[in-house]
């Protein structure tokens, strides 16, 4: 599983890194909305929420849906401009700017993302235009509740209105909180995207990707941006940009825009000490698959307490040599064993540091 895109034609000069104010505005609204996401910005996160005025609580709770559980395109607007060569503005305000110029069309996709996944990649028809989509996207919305339900009436019959309030919102975030995190991070992001521009310079896109993630790379033929992902999707940059975003607040989420028509855009989480490199999708699927049988269950209670032999591990569960070596192998392809030799004798032994870190793993993973 991955999102891919496809850079066939691709220039340096069409790569960018660049810092995006109004994309860490979006990460900011999630990490207060899930804190649990982000236990490194717990201080923060309580603070921040212990000192909202409640007025501006209240209405960022009528829009959260924009990015808690999804982080809406409408923070990024500058891949919807027509062209697909803007890049993100260097201020708050700029990209405000931005996402005016997007269309009443486009906003409304953007926003009503939490509605239409399934059509995420490529719209057939307009929401604005066709009775039967604007029915089905009330639907949609009234599975996730009554606020969503009010929220995408309003969209739907007046999106000028509902385009005013939001950047009215933003902005009124702005002053309550974010101008403060955006003075404390910019510099960092800054140094950040510097340093992945000269990486790209000096060794080239697949040394650039790897910078930003190890979950980001080169395909084997270099024509396509592969990002390790539990989901699926496919772009193209085409003859616009290839954008990426770095942001200080949004770790553990790698997240990608492949919406059609829009400039291909990946925000990725700057490097911060103490985080151990996420295995992949596919290794993550096989140390849970590997996990999962009864046997091996049983198997690692042993190894957990000691270094053992195969002889060692068939006579204490009754078992062939063979056998437990086909289990052994299954844990040792999967990375949570760990194999040495004395003398004539081969021990395994259960690596504690993997296991106890599966299920932090398990959640990056999801929530990549």
């Amino acid at each position: 599983m991955s999102v891919r895109i496809d850079i066939t034609g691709l220039t340096p000069e069409r790569i960018h890194v660049v810092p995006s104010p109004l994309a860490e505005l979006g990460m900011a609204l999630h990490a207060l909305s899930e804190p649990a996401h982000h236990p490194g910005l717990q201080g923060w996160t309580t603070s921040v929420a212990a000192c909202l005025d409640p007025c501006l609580a209240d209405r960022m709770c009528e829009a959260d849906f924009l990015w808690r559980t999804t982080f809406s395109d409408v923070f990024t607007p500058s891949a919807g401009i027509p062209g697909r060569r803007t890049l993100p503005g260097a201020t708050l305000a700029e990209e405000l700017d931005l996402l005016d110029k997007l269309s009443d069309e486009q906003f409304v996709d953007a926003a009503l993302e939490f509605t239409c996944q399934s059509q995420y990649a490529e719209r057939v028809v307009s929401r604005l235009d066709d009775p039967g989509t604007r029915e089905r996207a009330l639907e949609l919305a009234a599975a996730r509740g009554a606020p969503q339900v009010r929220f995408t009436q309003r969209l739907l019959e007046d999106p000028p209105a509902v385009r005013s309030w939001f950047r009215e919102l933003l902005q009124d975030c702005d002053e309550a909180f974010f101008s403060d995190v955006w003075a404390r991070v910019r510099h960092q992001l800054a140094a950040d995207a510097r340093h992945k521009t000269e990486v790209l310079r000096r060794k080239g896109l697949g040394e650039a990707l790897a910078a930003t993630s190890s979950a980001v790379a080169l395909d084997e033929a270099g024509g396509a941006v592969v990002v390790d992902k539990i989901s699926v999707g496919r772009t193209e940059t085409g003859s616009g940009n290839l954008i990426l975003t770095p942001t200080s607040l949004g770790w553990p989420h790698l997240w990608v825009l492949h919406r059609k028509g829009w400039q291909p855009m990946i925000t990725y989480p700057i490097a911060s000490p103490g985080l151990t490199t996420p295995p992949s999708v596919e290794q993550l699927t096989r140390r849970m698959s590997a996990l999962a049988h009864p046997t091996r269950m049983r198997l690692c209670r042993h190894l957990a307490r000691g270094a053992y032999t195969t002889s060692e591990l068939a006579d204490a569960h009754g078992m062939s040599a063979p056998e437990i070596s086909r289990h052994l192998s299954v844990l040792k392809k999967a990375g949570l064993i760990t194999t040495r030799r004395r003398g004539r004798y081969v021990q395994h032994q259960l690596d504690l540091s993997v296991v106890s870190r599966l299920g932090g793993d398990f959640i990056e993973g999801v929530l990549r």
